[in-house]
């Protein structure tokens, strides 16, 4: 096992298979391709020369090594070609009997010192070693989808995996320009642990008619920075492939989170597994096409629904971060704003704010000095409420405290003129609690900003089932209106992005606290191998550990899934006044400013 890994065998030629030899030949390792179809090893080699002539025309290659690259790579249709191989990596599909029968024949076919790898992300890597003749040199190397361009290759240990194989696989990852994390043995390892939770939540979102299938994956994509939204993730990866992962998740923790929701089990029978089949959750031009067509779901056009009430003012409570950053939004978009806070001096030091957020936008080229003049001769600071009596759209952006905020709307219904919409910036307390605060519950409305406003395009519209239609229509309009992208769904703890990301949040720390692997670890995964911006721990510290815990109680109150209670660890470094960067402590430490 201390030999390099200079000849490698990877059986099964499908997508990954192929990837996976594509990555190994350009780094000089010759490479036996093996798959009982001739039609999937010619298919092979076509990529591997397709992707080599792209190469050489972007000028990364020269023809030479393009020729010295394919030559490296041989297909056969046998799996005796595999008998000089000093590493095995097999990526048959996901069914424990087929890799079984691979492993078996293995045994008898490849030398002692072979390590054989597993390219499974659900099945049990200590179950396939166990029944190996050599289980020690038996693990998982578990490459991400397109292998080319992933960075991330998690290897997986078994009790019986010996330590200088892991070493070995572990170096080649690293000549590979891959980024190796260490992780035992459990279906979904680290990044498909953490998101095959998620994308089953959101599927369940779906299937309750909870928001459509637009709305779900443009407020992941908008609000979290995501390269795509969850159900157009899993159309990707297979529905029936999520399914059989999450199942093998589910026998192992017994977490109903895991537990793959029915619309998975029936478009999996179906045959509507995404795609590859030309139909999942979206429609496709046929398949294996990535280009979405119209269906009966797609949703219509505005044309005919409810007109929306004339905005020409707007009144923003608050004078924080938050609050001030919407009344830019609206000021820039050419709306007259009332910024009213406790006290004139607070309001004019949020109007300072936007002054100066303005002007480093006209530093930037991105606005004119004049345009940022008019923009905060819109701005008219305020020390009460009643500065509102005017305004058409009334927004609150004040602590994120149920009392308050019903006190606020209570203030608001005597003050406003009949009319004037109501909206909750709230992220997850019930709009409706702060609707019968008042004697118009149809006026009042969730408009959901992200932080930073100004720059986040999302904004959830949450209605309550008192909200009147028109309402609903008005706040869709002045968002499009203010750029920003609506998304509607309704009136339940988390909306539609806190309630798939801080579960996710909340596994990540018990994957930590349960010593299955490390913070460093688990964020490169979710960096690396599900293109998250920020890794787990990284966005926990920046959004603030009690923010965090607060708004996990509120999912956890809302569902009572016990698979939503906050991480224990979560809820010990809140107590020990380890917040994240705002106390220079939370999962890390941070420097001082």
């Amino acid at each position: 096992m201390d030999t390099p890994l200079n000849t490698v065998a990877v059986v099964g030629l499908g997508t990954m298979g192929t990837g996976i030899a594509d990555v190994l030949t350009r780094a000089g390792r010759e490479v036996i391709g093996i798959d009982i179809s001739e039609q999937a090893a010619h298919r092979a080699v076509a990529s591997l020369e397709a992707s080599t002539a792209r190469a050489v025309a972007r000028e990364r290659i020269t023809e030479e090594e393009r020729r010295d690259i394919l030559a490296r790579f041989r297909t056969f249709t046998d799996l005796q070609a595999a008998a000089d191989a000093d590493l095995v990596i097999e990526v048959v599909p996901e069914s424990y009997e087929l890799k079984q029968q691979v492993f078996a024949a293995l045994d008898a076919i490849v030398a002692p010192t072979a390590i054989l790898a597993t390219g499974t992300n659900a099945l049990s890597v200590t179950r396939l070693a166990a029944e190996s003749t050599h289980p020690e040199r038996v693990l998982g190397l578990h490459f991400f989808n397109p292998a080319p361009a992933m960075k991330l290759v998690e290897v997986v240990s078994s009790v019986l995996t010996a330590p200088p194989a892991v070493e070995a696989v572990t170096r080649l990852a690293l000549d590979l320009g891959k980024e190796p994390v260490a992780v035992g043995d459990r279906p979904g390892f680290v990044a498909d642990g953490l998101l095959f939770g998620y994308l089953n939540q959101a599927a369940a979102m779906y299937e309750s008619k909870y928001a459509s299938r637009e709305d779900i994956d443009a407020a992941m994509k908008l609000g979290c920075g995501l390269p795509m939204g969850p159900l157009e993730l899993l159309d990707l990866i297979g529905i029936d492939t999520a399914r059989t992962v999450l199942e093998a998740m589910y026998t192992d923790s017994q977490d109903r989170l895991h537990a793959p929701a029915p619309i998975l089990g029936q478009l999996a029978e179906a045959g509507l597994t995404g795609r590859k089949a030309g139909r999942g959750f979206y429609t496709y031009e046929g398949p294996g096409s990535s280009v979405v067509v119209p269906d009966a779901q797609t949703r219509a056009t505005a044309a005919g629904t409810s007109a929306g009430r004339e905005i020409r003012s707007v009144g923003v409570a608050g004078s924080g971060t938050m609050a001030s950053g919407i009344a830019e939004v609206f000021a820039k978009a050419g709306y007259a704003v009332v910024l009213a806070a406790r006290g004139l001096e607070k309001a004019e030091t949020a109007k300072s704010r936007i002054a100066k957020s303005l002007s480093r936008s006209v530093d930037k080229g991105r606005m004119t000095a004049e345009a940022r003049d008019e923009t905060l001769a819109r701005i008219t600071p305020a020390g009460a409420l009643e500065a509102f009596a005017e305004v058409d759209l009334a927004v609150e952006a004040v602590a994120e405290d149920l009392g308050v905020k019903q006190q606020l709307f209570a203030s608001l219904d005597k003050i406003c003129k009949p009319g004037a919409v109501l909206a909750t910036t709230t992220s997850s307390l019930p709009v409706v609690a702060c609707a019968r605060a008042t004697s118009r519950p149809q006026d009042v409305i969730g408009m959901h900003f992200f932080n930073p406003a100004p720059a986040m395009k999302l904004v959830e519209v949450v209605r309550t089932v008192l909200t009147a239609d028109e309402v609903h229509a008005t706040v869709r309009e002045v968002t499009a209106k203010i750029r920003k992208h609506p998304v509607d769904c309704g009136d339940r703890a988390g909306f539609i992005v806190n309630a798939l990301l801080f579960p996710y949040l909340n596994n990540a720390i018990k994957m930590v606290q349960e010593h299955y692997a490390t913070l460093d670890d688990i964020d490169a995964a979710m960096r690396l191998g599900g293109g998250y911006p920020m890794g787990p721990f990284e966005l926990l510290d920046v959004v603030g550990l009690d923010v965090s815990l607060a708004i996990e109680k509120v999912l956890h109150a809302e569902f009572r899934d016990p698979g939503l209670a906050p991480a224990p660890l979560l809820e010990h470094l809140v107590a020990a006044g380890c917040l994240g960067r705002k106390t220079g402590r939370g999962f890390r430490e941070y420097a001082r400013r």
